[in-house]
């Protein structure tokens, strides 16, 4: 690591503005809630909470100025070109953010900034592709001289609600195509990566956005998002986390639309035949960085018995080159869990299959917030490290004899995200793609595979819709129909 991408130290740091955006104005909260460096427990920050006046304040004016209308799709495009550009600039602050306020690695902030400078360059690609499709009135009697066409218009206000383990490129992906759509924007950041968020409002307000365009709101998701919930002037929900709030989001949304990004148990599949090397690589990659809180990250890896032995002492090798610790040093590639409270319970999960005589080959220790990248063999069904999303750097090793087999067991959970499949026969990783159930299936790339372009989401309990600039725009706008008869 230069000196230059070094993350500024805690006193160095340059918070942004900690308040309220309402309307494209700060505003300060009734009362404040702490940020803390999720390594070493201080505090940081402490950013202005929401009143449920403050909601109801951003809504209205958020409606305000839809109706006043957003610039037009070329300016659209070109303020968030812009983004873009000042997101890469500011990489050297967003970074020592990340690295204080979610317990990133420098590596995994360096790409989660690169990442976002992306998604904003595509959201600017998209916004002046906006348009619809002809009709083949002419495949019905008697229609052939009518002609039609469907045209796309922005819904109104969507609400944006992102969470700690993407805290910049999942804003990227929810507001940038929102705006991008030329909707008006709520965002409600998640309360553990508050401040990241408020550089990027910052950034948009600099950029040349509207101001009234754009609100962020703080303050507890069980409090703040029941009123946002209430709004009834709200359009659209965009969400990720876990199944349980998707649900209670899905329950109050009512007809108003929505697009989930829920919980996930992510699987991959290593055949015997595949490139062993790229398969280690890909799959430890997959499974430890940003302390395995993806919701991609492998947590159940089946690999075909016959190399079954050699595979995890090549996986356990790859591990070991993964040391935990602090994130703000360069050797470091696997940091802090969000909470300390999070290590604790992936701790005991693992405890729990140890004593139910799993073999731990490596890792299981936990120093307060950080955990070890572990993997687990003779694992049974019916522990929680194999039958719930752990969110943690966490691998669970299943051999299986026949490939149908192993397919049946990545469709085994409620789940359906992402999975991936390591082989060199290209028919039979088809065969085994058209029976995963997920909304991804990788050949030869692990489950958490993602290009920003893409459409990503998810099937079953993983939530419905997608993101990716081009596919979001889609969410977040309504198809109108025209026709001429002639």
């Amino acid at each position: 690591m230069t000196k230059q991408s070094a993350p500024a130290s805690t006193a160095a740091l340059k918070l942004p503005d900690t308040r309220l955006l309402v309307g494209g104005a700060w505003r300060t909260g009734q009362r404040k809630a702490r940020v803390d460096d999720k390594f070493s427990g201080d505090q940081i920050a402490a950013v202005d909470v929401a009143s449920a006046d403050d909601v109801h304040a951003a809504v209205g004016l958020a409606r305000r100025a839809f109706l006043k209308g957003a610039p037009p799709p070329y300016d659209r495009a070109r303020i968030l070109r812009r983004m873009a550009d000042l997101v890469a600039g500011r990489k050297a602050q967003f970074t020592g953010l990340l690295v204080q306020e979610a317990g990133f690695t420098v590596l995994d902030a360096e790409g989660e900034v690169d990442r976002t400078v992306i998604t904003f360059g595509l959201c600017a690609e998209e916004a002046t592709r906006i348009v619809g499709e002809t009709v083949a009135f002419a495949s019905s009697p008697g229609q052939h001289e009518r002609v039609g066409m469907t045209l796309r218009f922005p819904l109104g206000i969507v609400c944006a609600i992102t969470p700690f383990n993407s805290p910049m490129n999942m804003i990227a992906h929810k507001a940038g195509p929102a705006l991008a759509a030329g909707n008006a924007v709520i965002l409600k950041p998640s309360g553990l990566t508050p401040l990241s968020a408020a550089l990027l409002c910052e950034l948009f307000l600099e950029s040349g956005l509207p101001p009234d365009l754009l609100s962020m709101i703080h303050g507890p998701g069980e409090e703040v998002g029941n009123w946002l919930l209430a709004e009834q002037d709200i359009d659209f929900y965009t969400f990720t986390g876990s199944t349980d709030v998707g649900q209670k989001i899905q329950a109050g949304a009512g007809l108003r639309r929505t697009q989930l990004e829920l919980g996930s148990i992510a699987s991959t599949i290593v055949c015997a035949d595949a490139d062993l090397d790229r398969a280690v690589s890909k799959t430890t990659g997959a499974a430890f960085r940003k302390a395995g809180q993806v919701c991609t990250s492998v947590q159940r890896l089946y690999v075909e018995r016959s190399i079954e032995a050699e595979f995890a002492e090549r996986l356990v090798s790859a591990a070991a080159k993964m040391p935990a610790g602090d994130p703000s040093k360069a050797e470091t590639r696997i940091g802090p869990m969000i909470t300390e409270n999070a290590a604790q319970r992936a701790h005991g999960w693992i405890e729990e299959a140890r004593l139910a005589q799993a073999r731990v080959l490596c890792g299981g220790n936990r120093a307060r917030s950080v955990l070890d990248a572990t993997i687990l063999s003779n694992v049974r069904g019916g522990l929680k490290v194999h039958d719930q999303e752990i969110f943690a750097p966490v691998l669970v090793l299943i051999p299986f004899e026949r490939l149908d087999e192993a397919v049946a067991g990545t469709n085994s959970t409620p789940y359906g995200l992402s999975a991936g499949i390591f082989t060199r026969d290209i028919g039979k990783a088809l065969s085994a793609a058209k029976s995963m159930r997920f909304g991804a299936i990788h050949i030869n790339e692990a489950s958490s595979a993602r290009a920003d372009a893409m459409p990503f989401g998810g099937v079953k309990a993983s939530g419905h819709g997608h993101e990716g600039p081009r596919y979001a725009i889609r969410e977040f706008t309504e198809e109108r129909l025209v026709t001429f008869n002639t």
